[in-house]
């Protein structure tokens, strides 16, 4: 608060003008201070850290015969990324050598691109399993494998998991890339360059 003091003139009899000097006192202002702070602390919520659901592979030893190839042929898409933006995508797990699976390209584009085809695959597998065919079971869902080239770029990874969050694909997982499909990129690129001539 502010506080007037007055001083006096110097000699006797004569009257001069009274000096009026100001002293403010800042003890409440801390007592103020304090208040803010703690008004603040407690009525601010703390940030919580947001964290990414990490599945982390299981021991070998202990699954079973029966649930070592839980994913279903008619559930699954693998996504091969490479060079130039190119994503080549195949259905199924292509594991019969001697029956390659149909491997197709394309981008990440608004038409006909990659998210079109996670889409359509959505819808088959939803219609496939509600038709009750044997071996389907209700709670089966989309499971893709997503397989980054040495040559494919970073951003095409970070596109690719912004798909699977857009497009609601909840079973996913990022894994190496095989000599098998890198053969398959590498056959498909052929097969598109004899086409284009």
């Amino acid at each position: 608060m502010a506080e007037i003091q007055e001083k006096s003139g110097g000699k006797k009899g004569g009257k001069k003008g009274k000096k009026l000097s100001t002293r403010i006192d800042l003890t409440p202002m801390v007592d103020l201070g304090f208040l803010l702070i703690t008004f603040f602390i407690f009525t601010t919520t703390m940030a919580k850290p947001k964290t990414m659901e990490i599945n982390m592979p299981v021991d070998e030893k202990k699954v079973e015969e029966k649930d070592k190839n839980k994913v279903k042929d008619y559930t699954a898409m693998t996504i091969l990324l490479s060079k130039e933006h190119r994503v080549y995508y195949y259905t199924g797990i292509a594991d019969d050598p001697m029956n390659p699976p149909d491997v197709k390209v394309t981008y990440f584009q608004n038409k006909n691109g990659i998210r079109d085809a996670i889409i359509a695959l959505k819808k088959r597998v939803y219609e496939e399993r509600n038709n009750g065919a044997a071996g389907h079971n209700p709670k089966d869902e989309p499971v893709i494998l997503i397989k980054p080239a040495e040559n494919s770029e970073y951003v095409d990874m970070v596109n690719i998991l912004d798909e699977m969050q857009i497009n609601g694909i909840t079973t996913y997982a990022l894994i190496d890339i095989t000599e098998v499909d890198k053969g398959f990129i590498s056959a498909t690129e052929a097969a598109n360059a004899g086409g284009a001539q």
